[in-house]
């Protein structure tokens, strides 16, 4: 069956004896230092280099999958460079005999002599996960230096300077190179000096506090409203008060003769404008009686005219009168008002009331405010014990038990385009289970690929994690496990990979932590084959994988 495009033609060697394909994998272009000399057999006829997945002509030679692929796309007729035959497509296939001879080849650790590691060439990055002379970069943030393996232990708790310290003063967890600058501005606990030169050293937070009641702060002298305009220091306020107690009542009883005296001279005002005002009455009523004798005197019509003038003469003296007489009420009712304090005592005391009133209300709102940060705090507290339980109830009724797993993977160009600028590198499955006690296990799948796939393949990875009832399962895991991406399509063109657990990997041993280290396939599927647009492996931006655990001699609890 001939094949048009390099993607089907991938399609169609993975499917080939895909029963009996590796999982373990290696970088292509990476300087490997073998053991022992490296055989012609093993080397690809085009690339001349070691073979990666090699593919077999029909005329015996061996190349690798992308360098046969290369071929196809240089030449509609491919040859082969070795003896010239013409490359017939269909006569392909993978040769997975090859395969597991390359990858049981022997090197040496790239970091050689410090590691005198000799690792098969299949689990070579595997060994540089782990080799403790391979170069990483410190995990704390900010922080660019690279360490070796086995020093970055001692370089994180020792001598990087992003590494957290807890701060000596209020506990909290610092950034190492920023302590300095936390203590001076940020630390509630810091000692700071008083800023009123009283040699004494207290804690930031209660600076202010301590101004109220610090004995080098200048006060003004509690006499100041009598005459006193000393500043003293707080501590020395009562040996002021006791040294000039003397000049404090001279200065009290002067501004109370003062004020005994103002109000002399209110009091004498009022009865000089008192005796006025009589006298003014007693003008007025002695107006009102010669009026009387003017009307009875000039009563006929002959004496009218003068009896007018004079009538007119006396009423303007009345209204002038009159208008002096108001005048001077109006000032003695403003100055009794004046020496009249009642009033003001009254509104002291209805401000007094009023304020004792408003703190009442503002403890009751004090306590209410405490009552509703109580109340939203346990309201958060279920909701969150909620949505935990609304996860888990998820989680449960999504979980196998027969030790298969259907994953699907939604929003792929996304999801694609986070793991591409590094926000979200990989993403899990959810746990299954080879049976309800069995080995509990997941899928972990880097779009963007990982090692040797990072930018041009899909990584997928099998991880087995710590369960509940691992303390009764056989240790290491060592069932065989088949990875497939699925056909949508309903042709089951599935792309399938298969391998069986290593039991001298750390990746099948019993989980110490929550899961162990993942193995599987980091160049399972290529970008060009999963996005082609004539495969049918992505649909609505969805696609599925498939995880099988062969359960064959697995004994169920």
């Amino acid at each position: 069956m001939a094949c048009d495009e390099p993607a089907a033609l991938s399609g169609i060697f993975t499917r080939q004896n895909s029963a009996s394909t590796n999982s373990l994998d290696f970088e292509p272009d990476a300087d490997y230092r073998f053991v022992e000399s490296l055989e012609e057999r093993y080397k690809c006829a085009y690339c001349h280099l070691v073979l990666r997945n090699p593919h077999q002509t029909g005329c015996g030679h061996r190349f690798c999958q992308q360098c046969i692929l290369a071929l196809r796309e240089l030449n509609a007729v491919p040859t082969c460079p070795v003896d010239k035959e013409t490359i017939k497509m269909h006569e392909v296939f993978k040769d997975n005999c090859c395969k597991r001879e390359v990858l049981n080849l022997h090197v040496f650790c790239k970091n050689f002599p410090d590691c005198n590691s000799k690792v098969i060439l299949g689990r070579y990055q595997e060994h540089l996960q782990q080799c403790l002379f391979e170069s990483m970069q410190c995990t704390n943030d900010g922080c660019r230096d690279q360490i070796l393996r086995k020093d970055l232990k001692e370089h994180l708790s020792q001598h990087c300077k992003f590494r957290e310290e807890m701060c000596q003063y209020c506990n909290t967890y610092v950034v190492l190179i920023n302590i300095k600058n936390h203590e001076k501005n940020d630390c509630p606990d810091y000692p700071v000096p008083c800023l009123q030169n009283c040699s004494q050293i207290i804690l930031k937070k209660e600076i202010e506090k301590h101004h109220a009641v610090c004995p080098e702060a200048e006060v003004d002298c509690p006499y100041k409203q009598y005459g006193c305009h000393v500043k003293v220091k707080r501590g020395k306020l009562a040996e002021h008060e006791n040294s000039a107690l003397r000049e404090h009542m001279l200065q009290i009883l002067d501004k109370n003769s003062r004020l005994e005296e103002q109000i002399s001279d209110l009091y004498k005002s009022l009865e000089c404008k008192e005796i006025k005002i009589q006298q003014l009455a007693d003008a007025i009523k002695k107006c009102e009686k010669e009026f009387r004798q003017y009307t009875q005197l000039f009563g006929n019509n002959s004496n009218l005219m003068v009896s007018t003038q004079a009538l007119a003469s006396h009423l303007d003296k009345s209204a002038r009168l009159e208008s002096q007489v108001k005048q001077l009420i109006q000032m003695a009712n403003q100055q009794q008002s004046k020496l009249d304090l009642r009033p003001l005592f009254d509104t002291i005391e209805n401000m007094k009331q009023k304020i004792a009133l408003m703190e009442t209300y503002d403890q009751r709102l004090v306590v209410l405010e405490d009552q509703s940060s109580k109340h939203d705090l346990q309201i958060n507290i279920h909701k969150a014990q909620l949505n935990k339980n609304e996860e888990r109830f998820k989680l449960l009724e999504g979980t196998c038990y027969n030790g298969k797993l259907i994953w699907k993977i939604t929003d792929y160009k996304m999801k694609k385009k986070e793991a591409v600028e590094g926000r979200v590198l990989s993403i899990a499955s959810q746990p299954f289970y080879t049976s309800r006690c069995g080995y509990r296990l997941c899928a972990r799948a880097y779009l963007n690929g990982d090692g040797s796939g990072k930018g041009t393949h899909i990584s997928l990875y099998f991880v087995v994690m710590r369960g509940e009832f691992d303390s009764l399962l056989l240790w290491p895991f060592k069932q065989k496990v088949t990875l497939m991406l699925l056909d949508q399509s309903g042709k089951k063109n599935h792309i399938v990979e298969v391998f069986r657990a290593d039991p001298n990997s750390s990746s099948f041993k019993r989980p110490d932590g929550e899961m162990n280290i993942a193995s599987g396939c980091p160049r399972f599927v290529p970008h060009v084959v999963l996005e082609n647009t004539k495969n049918t492996y992505i649909r609505d931006d969805t696609l599925f994988l498939k995880v099988v655990v062969d359960l064959t001699d697995l004994e169920e609890l």
